[in-house]
């Protein structure tokens, strides 16, 4: 369902690892939130225990923790981790996005069993 894909997992090791420095943290806490002009936009935190409900998904040591709220909307979703001359950033791959926005910050799906598969294609994918 869930993929870490960036360098086996490093980047969401090492952001942990320095967060532990200032509390006690064990995962990172993936959701989304109603904003942007798309309708979706993802969230990510840091986790100090796992919530009710939450699915957790551990890839290469790296855990996380997905929302209830936001499961139906990432399933089959992957994260990779992106550092360029232009940015450093976690870019989601959501197979369920039938539009994203052109800053790429927010992401809609479809209302329609499937339609979201077939629009995306591959080549709608929130960045």
């Amino acid at each position: 369902m869930w993929q870490i894909l960036s360098s086996d997992g490093q980047e969401v090791l090492e952001l942990l690892r320095k967060r532990q420095e200032q509390e006690d943290v064990i995962a990172v806490r993936l959701g989304i939130k109603t904003r942007g002009c798309n309708g979706l936009s993802y969230t990510m935190n840091y986790a100090t225990s796992k919530a009710k409900f939450e699915e957790e998904v551990e890839q290469h040591g790296a855990r996380v923790f997905v929302e209830p709220k936001a499961l139906m909307h990432v399933i089959g979703t992957t994260m990779d981790y992106v550092d360029d001359e232009l940015s450093a950033e976690f870019v989601f791959h959501n197979p369920n996005a039938e539009a994203s926005c052109g800053c790429g910050e927010s992401f809609t799906v479809s209302t329609k069993p499937g339609e979201a598969a077939n629009m995306a294609s591959g080549t709608q994918s929130p960045t």
